[in-house]
Parts: C-alpha cells; structure tokens; sequence
C-alpha cells in the first residue's frame, strides 16, 4: 500500500469496488457526549483543519493523475465527502453569531481583524464624543453654580446642603440593599 493509500484508508475502511466503508468517527461520538461551547468549537476547527488537509491530499492526486491513482483519488473524495458530513453535525452544536461585515471583508480578500479593529476605533471615537459632552454639561453646571453663588449665595447654600443630604441617603440605601441574607455586606471597592 503506497503512502497515498494509507492516508485515505485512516478515516474509513476500504471495500472491494474502491468505495470508503464508513467507520465510527471518534469526534461524533466526543461531540455528542460534550456540551462545552469552546470544546465544540474546537472539534469543529479541527474538523477545519482535516478537511484542508484532505482537500491538498486530494489536490495533489488530482494533479498527478493516471489510471492507476483512481482508487486513491475515490478513497479520498469519499473520505473528504465523511469529513464534511462530521463538520456539519459538529457546527450544527455551534451557536456562533458573525457578523455579515466579517464574511463581506473575507469574500473581499481583506483580513477580518480590519473589521475588530475598524469597531473598536469606532467606539473610540463614540467614547471621546460622549466623554467631551459629559465634560462640557460638567464645565457649565460649575459655571452656572458660581454665577448663582455670586448672585444668590443663600439659595444656592441650601441647595448644596439638600444636595449632600440626598447623596448621603442615597448612599445608605444603597448600602442597604447590598446587605446580604446573613447580614453581612458586599463592600465595593472605591475606585
């Protein structure tokens, strides 16, 4: 048996007319037993993996072909066909959401971390917007409490005295609410 046989024989058994007799698949019966996300994912970038392997193996017969490579060349479109029936059944298990961006930018031929690193700048760029309109609302409240400090200095006591009190009351309430069945306290670290 030549080396291109024993490769295509490793995932099924061969039968007398040159077809693959299917054999149990080792990564069916892991993947109906597990149920863990990321160990799904990887049988199925395995499975990846050994159809790319299969595809180059079936490249090369292709390429060299003659009358007598067309045993190997059935054994090894009848392995890939079996390696691409597992693939389904193990995606099948997969709940992996992309975006149509992603798979637009790869039919593009373009790298999909252009895509992650287009989103994060953009949020970035959010960030910094809302970050300046919170600093200038934050720029006027000071403003506008020194221009009433100056005019109305009394009205404007008060206000910071009923302001400390709210804050305060806000603040155990909240450490109430925090307080767990035992009666001892989640403490939050202060930033």
């Amino acid at each position: 048996m030549d080396s291109l046989q024993s490769t295509a024989t490793g995932t099924g058994g061969s039968s007398g007319n040159g077809m693959m007799a299917p054999q149990a698949n080792d990564n069916a019966t892991t993947a109906s037993v597990v149920d863990d996300p990321k160990q799904n994912l990887n049988q199925v970038i395995n499975s990846i993996q050994k159809n790319l392997g299969l595809l180059h193996q079936l490249y090369l017969t292709v390429s060299s072909f003659n009358a007598s490579s067309q045993l190997p060349l059935l054994q090894r479109l009848n392995s890939l066909v079996l390696e691409l029936d597992n693939m389904v059944k193990l995606s099948e298990k997969c709940n992996i959401q992309v975006p149509m961006e992603v798979l637009n930018l790869i039919d593009d031929g373009k790298n999909p971390d252009e895509f992650t690193r287009d989103v994060i700048n953009s949020c970035i760029a959010k960030n910094q917007i809302t970050k300046g309109k919170t600093d200038a609302f934050k720029g006027l409240r000071k403003h506008l409490l020194e221009e009433l400090e100056q005019t109305f200095p009394d009205e404007v006591e008060s206000y910071r005295e009923i302001r400390a009190t709210s804050a305060a009351e806000l603040k155990r309430q909240a450490q109430a609410q925090s307080m767990m069945p035992n009666g001892d306290m989640k403490v939050k670290p202060e930033l």
